[in-house]
């Protein structure tokens, strides 16, 4: 029977990771408090992730959709009622060098989705003052503040704007007058966060072994299946480490019943699978720039790293194939040619 490689993409699951109350309240327990225990898992509710809305001008009207990885509210009992704030997640594979800004257009869609339902009440003017009537908002009406985490998974070291003055060309005299907008902003790769919840930690453990681009593949491999073995690491953080780093899965692994040997998993998904993005980078940059005509050259190269790396003989055949433009005859001429002399 084929096996079933991953079908789930990256952010379908680390945002069910993320939907568990108790690793949610952690993670912003760590970025906001330095790891004190101030928002508690049963506080939180998830809302709807959706921030669609509709900007509005005298001429024109435009739509805008927006999906929110992860949102919820909690509500905190006080002396004087229930205390509301939203907290909202966002999961990163690449650098964003517009992120502040996008991040502010998240922000302004539960902002502007408060103010319209909180408009509709207000549609006559019974009760409400000229000013209160022409903004569809009481004096005394307030919005729930919205606190947005960017987690980022990628392998380089986070290089763009933390904030909108950082996308701005803007001179020192002016700056302390044009309004600012801060990015909250986890480096998977590499951190001080004070987690308490035990799949937090081994998922961003696993993530700093996966993403240290000076370990070689197998070094990789074997502090992750230490760690997993030494950790008894589960399977829901094995998928969110997999899906983070664009590894391939081998449900045939997963789905069995009974407790499953995550060491198993990952020897599977090292060997069988391959981190995408890592291999191709290293194809493109150690191939990039041979002089034209040098098809052995790059073939030798293809087939070299795909050993390193890992891959099936499949895999590196279609590699030659696409990386070279040729045919599976000439690939498999290359693959036996070179794999004697990687061996």
């Amino acid at each position: 029977m084929a096996k079933k490689k991953q079908g789930l993409k990256a952010d379908t699951v680390l945002k069910s990771y993320w939907r568990d109350n108790a690793r949610f309240a952690d993670l912003f327990n760590a970025v906001l408090f330095q790891g004190k225990q101030v928002i508690q898992p049963q506080e939180l509710e998830d809302i709807d992730s959706e921030g669609s809305l509709v900007m509005e001008h005298r001429e024109f009207a435009e739509s805008i959709q927006e999906a929110r990885d992860n949102i919820k509210i909690r509500k905190k009992s006080t002396a004087y009622g229930v205390e509301f704030t939203m907290l909202g997640n966002e999961s990163q594979e690449h650098i964003h060098y517009a992120m502040p800004m996008r991040v502010m257009g998240y922000d302004y869609g539960v902002y502007k989705k408060q103010y319209d339902e909180n408009a509709r009440k207000h549609k006559a003017s019974k009760g409400l003052g000229k000013d209160e009537y022409l903004s569809r908002m009481k004096r005394t009406d307030k919005l729930i503040p919205v606190i947005t985490l960017v987690v980022y998974y990628g392998e380089k070291p986070w290089d763009g704007a933390v904030s909108l003055h950082g996308m701005l060309e803007i001179d020192e005299e002016i700056a302390p007058f044009v309004n600012d907008y801060k990015l909250l902003l986890v480096e998977a790769r590499k951190n001080d966060l004070r987690l308490h919840n035990l799949d937090n930690v081994h998922l961003f453990r696993l993530l700093e072994i996966f993403l240290d681009k000076e370990n070689s593949l197998k070094e990789t491999r074997s502090k992750a299946m230490e760690y997993t073995r030494e950790h008894k690491v589960g399977k829901s953080v094995v998928m969110a480490v997999a899906s983070a780093t664009n590894c391939v899965l081998d449900y045939d692994e997963l789905d069995k019943e009974g407790e499953v040997d995550m060491c198993t998993v990952w020897e599977k998904v090292m060997a069988e699978g391959h981190m995408e993005g890592r291999i191709e980078g290293r194809i493109e940059g150690r191939t990039e720039g041979r002089i034209e005509g040098r098809t052995e050259g790059r073939a030798e190269e293809i087939v070299r790293l795909g050993i390193e790396f890992g891959l099936s003989n499949e895999d590196i055949l279609l590699r030659l194939q696409k990386h070279l433009d040729i045919s599976m005859q000439k690939a498999q001429d290359y693959f036996i040619r070179f794999k004697k002399q990687s061996v």
